[in-house]
């Protein structure tokens, strides 16, 4: 594999990693990062707040690390944005941040035993304008984008695998209506059907992964057909014919081994494909729903501040599914190159 796809790989590796760890290194670690401070809407890149942590009167069960990387913690108190505090005969005073400053009667107080000592909140990438961490949103919307991938190009390769191997292998009238089919689901535009079976199956995060799955089958298809009919006239087919072996047996264990190389280079762009009709459904309002973060998403909740002096809520999750997409297409060039013969040869 070539540098190019060395560090495309790489970054996949590092994308990959953070959406398995998800809620242990997010900022907000609070499910679907989804802690908000309505004063704090819209704040720049770096912006720095006091916040005074107050206890809550419910417990919150605490989760093990495995769930909590998983699911988000909810936190056992309350986080308010102050712009100062100061503490007199066992209370604290503070002015929340939305107050207006030197007014007296905006002055809140609590007993010293009900809060934390204050702490200092950095929002890195700023907030959005539900005062969200806007980090925290990109991080976990790693996860989303990885997981339709995943999910989606497994179901593709089952089914493609599926109907690509009996058509190829058994030829005839089965090979003429997996043709038919093929022909049939290539004819519609895909994002087209992925939208109609979005609306057969509604809207959810589950939905999405099934949707584009069965929308991507075809390619997989196609080629594992053309290279099983191929395939199935060697010599060593014939042999395991005379040696008795099921049907089964010489797909599964001699021919489609064979097959997996294009499979693979091809699975590879299904995945960038997948990447990008997840963000077009989400930024439709057909892909994952609130409060789920998803980079599509974030793009249609975000675009209006394109020109203004916030449009970098709109082009950061632009950026990441760019850089996604391309990182994917470049690993799928880096395995063609290294699985074509006649190039390894030269």
């Amino acid at each position: 594999m070539n540098k190019i796809g060395m560090g495309s790989l790489w970054f996949i590796g590092l994308a990959t990693l953070t959406a398995i760890l998800g809620y242990l290194i997010t900022p907000d670690p609070t499910p679907f990062a989804n802690d908000q401070y309505l004063e704090l809407g819209l704040k720049k890149p770096g912006f720095t707040v006091t916040m005074l942590p107050v206890r809550k009167k419910i417990t919150v069960p605490e989760l093990n690390p495995f769930w909590f990387m998983i699911k988000g913690q909810t936190r056992d108190f309350n986080l308010i944005p102050i712009r100062h505090y100061q503490v007199f005969e066992k209370r604290i005073y503070y002015l929340e941040y939305g107050a207006l400053s030197g007014d007296p009667s905006f002055v809140k107080s609590l007993p010293v035993s009900e809060v934390k000592m204050p702490l200092t909140k950095t929002f890195w990438l700023g907030t959005d304008r539900f005062g969200r961490d806007y980090l925290s949103q990109l991080m976990i919307g790693t996860r989303v984008s990885l997981s339709v991938g995943f999910i989606s190009v497994a179901i593709s390769l089952v089914i493609g695998i599926l109907i690509g191997s009996l058509g190829g292998f058994y030829r005839g009238w089965i090979d003429r209506l997996v043709m038919w089919l093929i022909n049939v689901v290539w004819s519609i535009p895909t994002l087209l059907l992925v939208i109609a079976i979005t609306f057969a199956l509604g809207k959810g995060f589950w939905q999405v992964f099934i949707a584009v799955g069965l929308t991507m089958w075809v390619e997989v298809a196609r080629v594992v057909r053309g290279q099983i009919l191929s395939i199935r006239e060697k010599e060593y087919v014939e042999a395991a014919r005379a040696l008795g072996f099921s049907d089964f047996r010489i797909i599964f264990h001699h021919i489609l081994p064979n097959v997996m190389a294009a499979v693979i280079v091809i699975s590879a762009a299904n995945f960038a494909s997948a990447i990008l009709m997840e963000a077009g459904l989400s930024f439709l309002g057909l892909g994952v729903q609130p409060p789920v973060p998803s980079w599509g998403s974030m793009i249609k909740e975000n675009y209006g501040y394109i020109v203004l002096d916030c449009a970098y809520l709109a082009i950061l999750p632009g950026i990441a599914i760019m850089m996604m997409v391309l990182a994917f297409m470049m690993v799928g060039n880096a395995l063609r190159d290294a699985m074509d013969v006649r190039m390894t040869g030269s």
